[in-house]
């Protein structure tokens, strides 16, 4: 199965959905636990929320494996995203519930773990930075939205309830402020609560590339799920439900890809 759906485009926007994914191969999903199986901490209809980026003519790259697989969002070195906080692995062994995603003595082990790596992370970064590459030979610059959702609520993690947008930009360290004023003034001109570099700053893919100096912003939205989707009914897709905040992203995506250094 190919690691990641890939639509090319010619804007200097990539719009980038790494934890949409659903495929498990079959050596792993053997091993795990029933409940695990359901990939309850999957970034549910993101690729569906964000459907239209390819008419706008931005880049859209959606990996297709599960975050149990792999975790692209992390870094492979094992380097915490948030120091002193709760963080997931490379290859995760509990799922948000904090309940253990493999049978006993099943979870990967360091080898098999380097081998997701070379088989599954390194690729899709290779990819993300071919195109990044791409449009700042293009453009002269290239910017990347980063592009999740959450549950409003996940004890393991952070107390009380998330507000419904979270913008990351690593503390303003990975793109131009005005980038970042600019994306904040959309998300808050909607219905939806927001708020920049709160609890989710950006991950790994924002904290990697995002290097304003070279011409590369990096942006991390995380959305919460109750804002578009039942969380009774995870693998239900409501297009009438989740327009209101579809409306918000293609208003975000148009403005990144209309904005320059």
């Amino acid at each position: 199965m190919l690691l990641w759906r890939l639509v090319q485009g010619d804007s200097p926007l990539i719009v980038d959905v790494p934890h949409a994914g659903r495929h498990v191969p079959d050596a792993v999903a053997l091993r795990m636990e029933a409940r695990a199986r359901a990939l309850p901490d999957t970034d549910w209809h993101v690729d569906s929320l964000y459907d239209f980026v390819q008419a706008t003519g931005a880049t859209f790259a959606v990996a297709t494996h599960s975050r149990y697989v792999v975790d692209l969002n992390r870094d492979p070195g094992g380097k915490a995203l948030y120091p002193g906080a709760d963080n997931t692995e490379l290859c995760p062994t509990r799922t948000f519930a904090n309940e253990p995603i493999y049978r006993d003595g099943e979870a990967p082990m360091e080898r098999e773990i380097a081998a997701r790596r070379i088989t599954f992370f390194d690729p899709y970064h290779a990819m993300l930075e071919r195109e990044i590459e791409r449009l700042r030979a293009r453009h002269g610059y290239a910017i990347v939205l980063d592009a999740h959702s959450i549950a409003a609520r996940v004890p393991r993690f952070f107390a009380g309830k998330l507000p419904d947008l979270n913008l990351g930009t690593a503390d303003g360290r990975s793109c131009a402020p005005s980038l970042q004023m600019l994306a904040t003034n959309v998300i808050a001109g909607g219905a939806f609560s927001h708020v920049v570099n709160g609890r989710f700053k950006g991950g790994y893919i924002t904290r990697r590339f995002g290097t304003p100096a070279t011409g590369v912003h990096t942006l991390q939205l995380e959305m919460v799920q109750d804002c578009y989707m039942d969380a009774a009914r995870p693998e239900a897709f409501d297009p009438e439900r989740a327009a209101a905040l579809s409306r918000v992203l293609e208003r975000l995506v148009v403005a990144l890809a209309e904005w320059h250094p």
